[in-house]
C-alpha cells in the first residue's frame, strides 16, 4: 500500500514542477526587450525632382455661342449650308419666303411717296397763304388751318418711313446670316417647313478658335487662382488630357473667374482658354485640367504607404535610436505610388513603410533592411 500512495503522489507533483519551470521560461522570454521590439523596414527620406499637379474635372464651352431661331414668319425656302460646316461671320444660312415681306417694302416705299406728295401741296397752300394774309386778302384762321395741315403732313411722312424702314428690317430678318466665325452644328429644319417668330430652333452657332474649358473650384482655393490670374502664368500652368489619357499639345491661360461664390456649394467656377486650331477640343467635351501647384523641383517624397491618417491629421513613423515617434506631415502632390511632403520631414531621416499596424508613440522597432530603391518621381497628378 504504501508504495501505491508514493506512486501516485510522484505522479501529481511531476507534471507541477514542470510547468513552474516551463513558466519561469517564458515570463524571462517576455521581459526580454529584444522580444518586444516590432520588425520593420524603414526607408531614408530624400530629395527628388517633382513636377506637381492639382487635377480637376472640366468640361470644354464655346466662348461664343447662339441659337439661330426665326424672327419673322414664313416656309424656309434655302439652306445654304451644310451640317457641322464651317462659317464665317455675314453668310447666309437661312432664308424664309421673301415675297410677301419684298412686297411690303414695295407698299411702304408707295405710301411714303403718297404722303411726300401731300405734303408738298400743304407746303405749298401755306406759303400762298401766308402771302395773302399780309394783304389782308385772306382770313386767319384759313392760314392756320393750313399750318396745322403742313404738320399733319409731315407726321404722315415720318410715319411712313417708319413703314419702310419696319418692312426693310422684316425682309432682312427673312435671311438669317452668321453672327460671327465658327461652326453651325446640325439643322433642325429642313426646306419647306414652317416657321414663326422665335419657333423653332434652327441650328446652333459656335465659335470653336480660341476655346474655354471650365471647371470649378472652392472658396478655400479662390486666393490662388486670383494670384495666378493677375501675375505671370508660366506655359506649362495649365494644361488637359483627354478621358484616354493622352496630353492636349496646347497649353491654356485663365481668362476669367465667375463673380461669385455658390451660396449652398461654396464653389464657383474658373475659365481657362485654350487655342483650338485643329478642333480637338468640341463644346460639351468632358476633360481633366492640370494645373501646377506649389510642388515643383526637389522636394522630399515618400511612399504613400509610410503615411498613416487618423481624424483627419497624417503622421508617418519616424526611427529614432531603437524605437519610434510619431511625426505629423503636411503632405502635397501624388507621384503615382509616393507623396510629397512639405512638412514636417527632413532629408537624411529615417522612416518607416513596413510593419506600421503594429506601432504606436514610442515602439521598440527592430530594423530589417532598408527597402531598396528609392521611390521615382516624375510629372505628379
Amino acid at each position: 500500500m504504501k508504495n501505491k500512495y508514493t506512486w501516485l503522489f510522484a505522479a501529481i507533483i511531476s507534471p507541477t514542477m514542470l510547468v513552474s519551470c516551463g513558466g519561469d521560461d517564458a515570463g524571462q522570454q517576455q521581459m526580454n526587450p529584444a522580444a518586444m521590439a516590432v520588425p520593420v523596414n524603414t526607408i531614408q527620406v530624400k530629395q527628388q525632382s517633382v513636377t506637381g499637379r492639382d487635377t480637376y474635372p472640366a468640361r470644354v464651352v464655346p466662348l461664343q455661342e447662339v441659337e439661330l431661331r426665326p424672327q419673322v414668319s414664313g416656309y424656309i425656302t434655302n439652306i445654304f449650308v451644310q451640317d457641322g460646316q464651317r462659317v464665317k461671320k455675314g453668310q447666309k444660312l437661312y432664308e424664309i419666303d421673301q415675297n410677301k415681306y419684298q412686297a411690303g417694302i414695295q407698299q411702304a416705299q408707295a405710301s411714303l411717296q403718297s404722303a411726300k406728295a401731300n405734303l408738298a401741296r400743304a407746303e405749298k397752300d401755306l406759303e400762298r397763304y401766308e402771302r395773302l394774309a399780309e394783304r389782308d386778302a385772306i382770313a386767319r384762321q384759313q392760314v392756320d388751318y393750313a399750318r396745322t395741315e403742313v404738320q399733319t403732313a409731315r407726321a404722315q411722312v415720318s410715319a411712313a418711313q417708319a413703314q419702310v424702314s419696319s418692312a426693310g428690317t422684316d425682309l432682312s430678318y427673312s435671311t438669317i446670316t452668321a453672327p460671327f466665325s465658327g461652326v453651325i452644328g446640325i439643322s433642325q429644319v429642313r426646306v419647306g417647313a414652317q416657321v414663326s417668330p422665335g419657333q423653332p430652333l434652327l441650328n446652333t452657332v459656335s465659335s470653336s478658335d480660341p476655346i474655354a474649358v471650365d471647371f470649378v473650384i472652392n472658396e478655400a482655393e479662390l486666393g490662388r487662382f486670383s494670384n495666378l490670374r493677375q501675375g505671370n502664368q508660366p506655359d506649362s500652368l495649365f494644361t488637359i488630357r483627354f478621358n484616354n489619357g493622352e496630353q492636349y499639345e496646347h497649353n491654356g491661360k485663365l481668362v476669367a473667374i465667375d463673380r461669385a461664390i455658390g451660396r449652398q456649394s461654396g464653389t464657383t467656377t474658373v475659365r481657362v482658354q485654350f487655342p483650338n486650331p485643329d478642333e480637338r477640343l468640341i463644346p460639351g467635351m468632358t476633360v481633366s485640367l492640370d494645373v501646377l501647384n506649389q510642388d515643383l523641383g526637389d522636394q522630399i517624397v515618400i511612399p504613400f504607404k509610410a503615411v498613416t491618417e487618423q481624424l483627419g491629421e497624417y503622421y508617418v513613423y519616424v526611427v529614432q535610436g531603437d524605437s519610434v515617434v510619431q511625426q505629423n506631415v503636411q503632405l502635397g502632390t501624388r507621384v503615382n505610388g509616393n507623396i510629397v511632403v512639405r512638412e514636417g520631414l527632413q532629408q537624411g531621416q529615417q522612416i518607416v513603410t513596413e510593419g506600421i499596424q503594429r506601432l504606436r508613440q514610442g515602439a521598440k522597432v527592430q530594423l530589417g533592411g532598408p527597402e531598396q530603391g528609392q521611390p521615382q518621381a516624375g510629372a505628379a497628378r
